[in-house]
């Protein structure tokens, strides 16, 4: 087993980290202080390849794997996991458009979004219904080839700024009665098409998320990606195997960032007449800090493999997003403890690496979930 990059991704991380520390740095608290989300940087990230690494040239991306689209997500968040998030909701959105969309949804939607000229978005999650997609309330109906569309989805990143959202609904019924759901593409500026409340979050600051309204609106037939009934599968693919792997990549990130600023700190903090890095607790921290770092990162790159490899990894993202997202939040209470007082003042980034690591726990499943997921898989293989 080779666990190397090779040079070509060697040299692309080289230039996602390059323009991380000069776009992405010196701005991160900022943005996470205002809660702003720099779409601007939207078309830079296009340009250097970033937003479209995995779709093929044919539609305007790389044409590489989810190996190198988690490797620039990492670069991304060891700064800002708040824009990692952006930019993975984005990627989400264009996975089930080339995962399942007709060319001509591929033509029409991926160029743009791959040049950071349009964003994009999915929308599952209702006040009813998260990891409970069957509980979802919103529906569509198909009336002289059209989809009028109502319902109300909630904590949505990129709500309020994509400019296209696979939205997924309730289409009808099988023959067991059984409710059946469908992506449908709404784009932004359709009549009823709305967003609404504005979340104030505990972390991720620096993407957006809030609820999208539907009342009546109205869409062609066409719009719908994959076939009618075919929602579910869809977005518990792209969630778990795109969104999953995603969220793990944000935390290895964070692990990172941890893992830095607490050796840096460690080295020039100055206690009892030496730096505190030659205490034995402060080693014990930053050991604990490591190890989850690597675990992390290992478990991450393996299941993106995986993946590029062609084979089912909805399992082995679990497993990776369920250790990365807890070992991220532990690592960030580490370093918080390793700084002492200084690791509360916000001129340091340490709290914001708690903040975000707890946040990134509930998205895209929260840990019990990805417990029963593991689980069932272990129970039937093993």
């Amino acid at each position: 087993m080779d666990f190397k990059f090779t040079e070509e991704q060697e040299l692309l991380r080289s230039a996602f980290a390059e323009f991380a520390k000069e776009k992405i740095a010196p701005n991160a608290a900022k943005w996470d202080e205002e809660d702003y989300c720099p779409v601007e940087l939207m078309p830079e990230m296009g340009e250097i390849g970033i937003l479209g690494v995995f779709v093929p040239e044919e539609y305007g991306g790389v044409g590489l794997g989810h190996t190198e689209r988690v490797m620039a997500l990492e670069e991304i968040a060891r700064y800002s996991a708040g824009l990692a998030m952006m930019v993975f909701t984005h990627q989400l959105g264009m996975a089930a458009i080339l995962d399942f969309g007709t060319e001509e949804q591929k033509n029409k939607y991926l160029p743009e979004m791959c040049a950071g000229t349009k964003i994009c978005g999915l929308a599952v999650t209702e006040p009813g219904g998260g990891s409970d997609v069957a509980g979802q309330k919103t529906g569509a109906e198909l009336a002289d080839g059209q989809w009028t569309i109502n319902g109300r989805k909630c904590f949505i990143t990129n709500s309020h700024i994509a400019d296209t959202t696979v939205v997924t609904c309730r289409t009808g019924e099988d023959e067991k009665g059984r409710a059946q759901f469908s992506a449908i593409i709404i784009e932004a500026g359709t009549e009823g098409f709305t967003p609404g409340r504005h979340e104030n979050k505990l972390g991720l600051k620096g993407s957006v998320t809030g609820e999208l309204i539907m009342n009546n609106v109205k869409v062609p037939e066409g719009n719908v990606v994959g076939k009618v009934g075919q929602g579910t599968p869809i977005a518990m693919k792209e969630i778990g195997e795109v969104g999953r792997a995603s969220m793990t990549a944000i935390c290895v990130g964070i692990l990172r960032g941890c893992l830095e600023d607490a050796v840096k700190f460690a080295n020039e903090r100055v206690v009892y007449g030496k730096p505190i890095a030659k205490l034995q607790a402060i080693q014990f921290h930053v050991a604990e800090i490591r190890i989850d770092y690597e675990a992390a990162r290992l478990m991450l790159y393996r299941a993106a493999s995986v993946k590029d490899a062609g084979e089912p990894a909805a399992t082995e993202f679990s497993m990776a997003k369920h250790f990365g997202t807890e070992a991220a939040a532990r690592s960030a209470k580490r370093t918080i403890e390793l700084m002492g007082g200084y690791g509360v003042v916000n001129e340091y980034a340490a709290g914001r690496y708690l903040r975000d690591a707890m946040a990134c726990i509930s998205s895209g499943g929260t840990s019990e979930i990805q417990r029963i997921i593991v689980a069932g898989d272990t129970l039937k293989r093993f």
